[in-house]
């Protein structure tokens, strides 16, 4: 005589174990690629929308040895109030200057201006630090 198997009708006893982590572990990534996603969003959105205030070196002269001159191009929202940080560095890498220039410029988006950093020694190169906003 030979056996006869039953199958069992199938939802009838509810899922397995492995259906049962299946979908476990498809809530969970949804979840987390949710959050991720705003998370993403969230920081990207304020990155941007969050400066107000924003500039960069066009050019510098050193004019002296205890003096270089720096052109700065700042671009903000019209409202926008802050301060601009430049610094000076000698030939070995070291500050030798640093000067924070307020910007205040209502009702305008973008402001050429040379300012002068008064430096300890001769400087061989300036840069922009950052920005901030009021």
């Amino acid at each position: 005589m030979a056996a006869v198997r039953e199958d069992l009708p199938r939802g009838r006893y509810g899922r397995s174990a492995d259906e049962r982590a299946d979908r476990t572990l498809r809530v969970v990534g949804a979840v987390l690629a949710v959050a991720l996603s705003a998370m993403v969003g969230w920081f990207g959105y304020d990155y941007i929308a969050g400066q107000k205030i924003s500039a960069e070196v066009i050019k510098f002269d050193v004019t002296t040895d205890s003096e270089v001159q720096v052109h700065l191009e700042v671009r903000k929202d019209r409202e926008a109030t802050g301060t601009c940080t430049v610094r000076s560095l000698a030939e070995d890498g070291g500050e030798v200057g640093r000067l924070d220039v307020r910007i205040d410029g209502r009702d305008v988006e973008r402001i050429d201006q040379v300012v002068k950093v008064r430096t300890t020694q001769r400087a061989t190169s300036a840069g922009l630090v950052g920005c901030t906003a009021r």
